[in-house]
């Protein structure tokens, strides 16, 4: 008989660091700005299967929003969040406000800087994003002591990112991956698809398209960018192939699709495995 767990609400640092201290075996964490999907409910079943102990944090970090961005408008459905996490079994939830976690306020914060990778892509388009995301997950690290932390596939430079830093920062934390999780669709489940509207959505569609033919095709690049093109609803920001830990992409193998795109004021992200040049027996997909 599976007991019956009701998540422990943290809004305070303190509260945070007295009932950690009660948590038994290895623990994981996963962190999340809310509004949770089942893509979310994925990150916490793989927590569940590696750790006897979960926490989910459920923060809206303004250190990663740019003045012109979704932040005042981001859903927050903590209510609706932590029934999710009941449902799940997981055994704390962690939601500061803003002053919690940075009480002295964001001028003259110290930050964790992301290096070059933290240029590229998403950071070429939303400059500092990266800093505000490494340093809220630095925090969140510290404050919640986990022996591993889940993050999703879909934000595939992000999770690059953390990876980079948990090693780089020797937190001994173990960063687990869970792959993308679609809506029947195709399209990648995040907390911005209820911003989109039926054109919208039908628009941004062009993206599982674009992955889908980018994965048969041995030039995926030129693929994916002939599919984005046809579709006139979709802004895209960019569309790129490179290795596997976000370095230039190979002359032949395995490599990773990443796009960036507009559908109305929407701005999707998403990406997959792919294979450059012909593939033969031989070659590991």
């Amino acid at each position: 008989m599976t007991l019956h767990v009701v998540p422990r609400l943290c809004h305070t640092k303190a509260d945070l660091a007295k009932a950690r201290a009660a948590l038994p075996g290895r623990v994981a964490v996963v962190p999340t700005m809310g509004a949770l999907h089942a893509g979310h409910l994925a990150l916490i079943k793989r927590a569940k299967e590696i750790a006897d102990s979960v926490i989910v944090t459920v923060f809206v970090n303004p250190l990663q929003f740019r003045p012109n961005e979704d932040l005042d408008k981001y859903p927050r459905t903590l209510d609706a969040d932590l029934a999710m996490c009941e449902a799940e079994g997981v055994d704390m939830v962690f939601a500061p406000n803003v002053n919690e976690m940075y009480p002295d306020g964001r001028e003259g914060l110290t930050t964790v800087h992301a290096g070059p990778d933290g240029e590229i892509l998403e950071g070429a388009s939303r400059p500092g994003f990266f800093t505000g995301v490494l340093t809220v997950v630095s925090k969140l690290f510290h404050l919640t002591r986990p022996d591993a932390a889940v993050f999703g596939e879909k934000d595939f430079q992000q999770l690059a990112m953390v990876r980079r830093m948990a090693r780089d920062l020797d937190t001994g934390i173990e960063v687990v991956a869970v792959a993308t999780d679609r809506e029947p669709d195709g399209l990648a489940r995040s907390s911005r698809n209820v911003y989109l509207s039926e054109a919208d959505r039908a628009a941004a569609l062009a993206i599982p398209r674009a992955i889908a033919a980018a994965q048969d095709s041995p030039d995926p690049l030129a693929a994916a960018q002939a599919v984005l093109a046809a579709e006139p609803g979709l802004d895209v920001d960019y569309v790129a192939v490179r290795s596997a830990d976000l370095g230039e992409a190979p002359d032949r193998g395995p490599a990773r699709i990443l796009i960036a795109a507009k559908a109305g004021t929407t701005r999707l992200i998403d990406n997959a495995h792919v294979h450059v040049g012909p593939t033969t027996a031989g070659d590991a997909r």
